[in-house]
């Protein structure tokens, strides 16, 4: 079984209703992509004994307690002072702190104040992780259970950005390093439902060892299978595993690692030196976002043309009037004029074209709420095909961005 973790957010405007706490749902979705359990996750008030009884309770259910919240430079941010107390700890001058605060403030002199230097203070027992966007230390702690071993409490700010960069480059990687041994092989699969895939690969699945564990992550269309071993595997024994389930999976495998589709499809159209660019209805810019979304996107995501009316349809794309009178806007013959527009256009190897009805209202019989055409005009020709994708709007276009790059990748590697 793997490792447990509790969430424990720290601060009274959760409770009344003033922040909503999307911190928690954020670190759930990370834990879970790292095969940590989450076991459960608690508000608290800024008070003493509330905060030191729900560490106490956590500590009894999980490995790992991660808290935010309570440790800026003012008098309701108790939560460092608390941690000092349950860990019989007091607090030390941090000299790596002190430079990063001083760095991190040397625009603003004014803020360094006799506040602000609490903030270099830390719990003497505590190790210190860096926080490179804010003033606030990252804490953790190490706790002995007698009979089960070393526990951890994880200390980090509640500014959502602060503590989403702790996490990603701090936390996560501090916590697999302590728990060593943990593997997970990922792969991204389309075109097949869950349930059929999962009779696909039974027997396989079936005749796995007792300390391999199998989830299924549905998401978009997609489903990723994750493998995972804690501490038990070695990444040879994973590799076999692997290398039997390929064969089952290869038609609709679209990736052998963990990785988003706007970076699969970046991957491929740098290695092959190409260009790509959009021409969007229904989606209203969300692909474009998608392509641009990864470092170095330059080197093939050429832009993009809202053209959301059937003026700028014609006028900037080219698609003739006639075609749009006879046919319609949610048309296989508009979106292939699109498409084979804004390719001409940005003077790109691919272009997708995207027109549809996201609803709720413009439906019809024969064009329902959920209708999309979607085009890919590629140098060996255009293809266009038409799909339903639900009935909420934003459902709809966010399965849109993402079967149109579900589409280009397979046709990429055909």
């Amino acid at each position: 079984m793997g490792m447990k973790a509790e969430i424990i957010t720290i601060g009274d405007e959760l409770l009344i209703g003033q922040v909503v706490d999307t911190n928690s749902a954020w670190m759930a979705q990370r834990l879970n992509e790292y095969g940590i359990v989450l076991h459960q996750i608690t508000s608290v008030h800024d008070d003493r004994q509330h905060i030191l009884t729900a560490i106490d309770e956590a500590f009894g259910h999980a490995d790992i307690v991660l808290t935010t919240g309570g440790l800026g430079p003012t008098k309701d941010d108790i939560t460092k002072q608390v941690l000092c107390e349950y860990f019989n700890t007091s607090l030390v001058e941090d000299i790596r702190v002190r430079e990063h605060i001083y760095s991190w403030y040397k625009e603003r002199p004014d803020v360094l104040n006799r506040l602000t230097a609490t903030q270099w203070l830390v719990p003497k027992s505590a190790t210190i992780l860096p926080n490179r966007v804010g003033s606030a230390p990252i804490m953790v702690f190490e706790k002995e259970v007698i009979g089960i071993g070393k526990k951890l409490l994880v200390a980090m700010p509640g500014v959502p950005h602060e503590m989403q960069i702790a996490m990603t480059e701090q936390v996560i990687p501090y916590i697999r390093l302590e728990a060593g041994g943990i593997i997970h092989k990922t792969m991204l699969l389309s075109g097949i439902p869950e349930s059929t895939l999962a009779i696909r690969i039974e027997d396989w699945e079936n005749a796995l060892p007792s300390y391999m564990h199998l989830a299924y992550l549905p998401k978009d269309g997609m489903i990723r299978l994750r493998l995972s071993s804690y501490g038990e595997a070695t990444e040879e024994e994973m590799n076999q595993q692997i290398e039997l389930l390929q064969p089952l999976i290869s038609e609709y495998l679209l990736a052998s690692e963990d990785l988003s589709l706007e970076t699969i499809l970046g991957n491929l159209l740098k290695q092959h030196g190409q260009t790509i660019s959009t021409a969007e209805s229904c989606t209203g810019g969300r692909l474009a976002a998608a392509l641009n979304a990864q470092s170095g996107s330059s080197a093939y995501y050429m832009g993009s043309v809202v053209a959301y009316d059937n003026s700028i349809k014609e006028q900037v794309l080219g698609v003739e009037h006639t075609i749009l009178e006879e046919y319609g806007a949610v048309s296989e013959q508009t979106v292939r004029q699109m498409a084979e527009g804004v390719r001409v256009l940005m003077q790109t190897d691919y272009a997708i074209a995207t027109s549809g009805i996201a609803g709720p209202t413009g439906g019809t019989k024969d064009k329902p709420v959920g209708t999309v055409w979607i085009a890919w005009a590629t140098p060996k020709g255009t293809h266009a095909k038409c799909f339903r994708l639900g009935t909420l709007r934003e459902q709809i276009t966010q399965r849109a961005v993402t079967t149109a790059m579900i589409h280009l990748i397979r046709i990429m590697r055909d």
